[in-house]
């Protein structure tokens, strides 16, 4: 929590002002009290009440004098907010490698479902597009908002052998020139790579990753698998470890983050994070009234604990 106006939290040295003054009070008090006789039949007749219970009318007292002085000081809390005309394009690598199934229940299967958690918790404003590549890249879907589309693209996915990694992310970056090209101001883009090998297209991607770094386009980088993954390659068992190095100085490059994922519950909370990083942005809310009401509340509290204990507002 912030506050809008911080110099007005001065006024909360009127608390304890106000507490010293209810404790001097205390004390006068008890040095003139009312005498009377026969104190032992008073004693016998009269009921014993918690000396706590005299308090509680001055304490909610000097709890709805905290709440004005806070309110004064125009108390802000950060909240998530769509940003407006974003769009973001998943990258994925469907090379053969993605048929592994070190992450249950394969590579492929975990991103798929992975990236339809990411549309699902997205706000509905955030545009999303899909690029897979293996040998060669193939543009599924331009950024839209239509989830039907990606949903349906994601389905027809299937491993092909190759990791051209730098052509993806090229393909990637042209839909999202093209989409920024039809405005005068450029909307908020991203995109988020998600591989599991080294690529088969040399030094592509990087070129690519400084190119997008200049757009102001982040990429976000997601290395998917362990070291133990394989799979069949013409009868002989054929390891496929993924390549986080690479992928970490593609995100580097770009201005983006990389990330890794050894399993399918990791990987889903990563695209989990990432859809609240790309499809939402932080911004300061007033809760100015919050605390005026809870002020309004406690300051009745005290007026009502006051004439139900001592006979009188206080």
């Amino acid at each position: 929590m912030s506050f809008a106006t911080p110099l007005a939290l001065l006024c909360l040295a009127a608390v304890p002002l106000a507490i010293l003054a209810h404790v001097s009070a205390q004390r006068r008090r008890r040095r003139y009290p009312v005498r009377f006789t026969a104190v032992a039949t008073l004693a016998a007749v009269a009921t014993s009440e918690p000396r706590w219970r005299r308090h509680v009318p001055f304490a909610l007292f000097a709890l709805a004098l905290t709440a004005v002085a806070l309110s004064l000081a125009r108390p802000e809390r950060t909240i998530a907010v769509p940003v407006e005309r974003a769009s973001v394009v998943l990258v994925t690598d469907v090379s053969r490698s993605m048929s592994a199934t070190d992450v249950s229940p394969s590579r492929l299967e975990a991103a798929r479902r992975a990236a339809q958690s990411f549309l699902d918790k997205v706000p509905r404003q955030l545009r999303v597009g899909l690029v897979s590549f293996s040998e060669a890249a193939q543009s599924l879907r331009a950024p839209t908002t239509d989830r039907q589309q990606i949903s349906s693209a994601l389905n027809s996915l299937q491993p092909i052998s190759g990791t051209a990694t730098g052509a993806g992310l090229r393909t990637a970056l042209d839909n999202l020139k093209s989409d920024a090209d039809k405005s005068e101001t450029p909307p908020p883009a991203a995109i988020v790579l998600l591989s599991d090998g080294s690529a088969t297209d040399g030094s592509a991607a990087f070129d690519v990753a400084m190119e997008s770094r200049r757009l102001k386009i982040p990429i976000f980088t997601v290395a998917l698998g362990t070291e133990e993954g394989t799979i069949s390659l013409g009868g002989r068992v054929v390891r496929v470890p993924p390549d986080p190095e690479a992928l970490q100085r593609i995100a580097s490059l770009s201005g983006g983050e990389a990330f890794q994922a050894a399993d399918s519950e990791e990987l889903g909370s990563i695209y989990d994070r990432l859809g609240s990083q790309i499809g939402t942005k932080p911004e300061q809310q007033e809760i100015t009234v919050m605390f005026a009401g809870a002020a309004l509340l406690l300051l009745a509290g005290a007026m009502a604990a006051s004439l139900g204990i001592n006979g009188r507002l206080p």
